[in-house]
C-alpha cells in the first residue's frame, strides 16, 4: 500500500477559525486553507485510483486462478468418466465377444 499523509484531519477542518475583517473573512487565509484541502483531496483521490487498479488486478488474478482450478477439476472428471466408460465397454462387449466365439 502506498504511504500517504493528509495535512488535515476532519476535526481540524471542522474546528478551523478564520479571522474576520471588516468585510468578512480574510480572503488569503481562506484561500490557503482551501488549497490545503484541495491538496489532501488530490492525494486521497490518487490513492483511491491506485487501490481500485490494484483491486481490479487482484480480481483478475483470482478469476484466472478459479478458472484454472475449474478446468483442472473438469479435466479430472472427464478422465474419470472416460476411464469408467472404457471399463464398462470392456465388461459388456468383452463378454459378448467371448460368448460369440464359443
Amino acid at each position: 500500500m502506498g504511504a500517504y499523509q493528509t495535512k488535515l484531519t476532519t476535526k481540524e477542518i471542522l474546528e478551523k477559525d478564520f479571522k474576520v475583517t471588516m468585510r468578512g473573512y480574510h480572503q488569503e487565509e481562506v484561500d490557503e486553507f482551501l488549497d490545503t484541502i484541495i491538496q489532501d483531496y488530490e492525494v486521497l483521490q490518487q490513492e483511491i485510483n491506485r487501490l481500485q487498479q490494484e483491486n481490479e488486478q487482484l480480481r483478475k488474478r483470482s478469476d484466472e486462478g478459479q478458472t484454472r482450478v475449474q478446468n483442472t477439476a473438469s479435466t479430472q472428471v472427464n478422465y474419470d468418466v472416460l476411464k469408467r466408460l472404457s471399463n464398462l465397454e470392456k465388461a459388456v462387449f468383452g463378454k459378448k465377444i467371448t460368448n460369440a466365439e464359443s
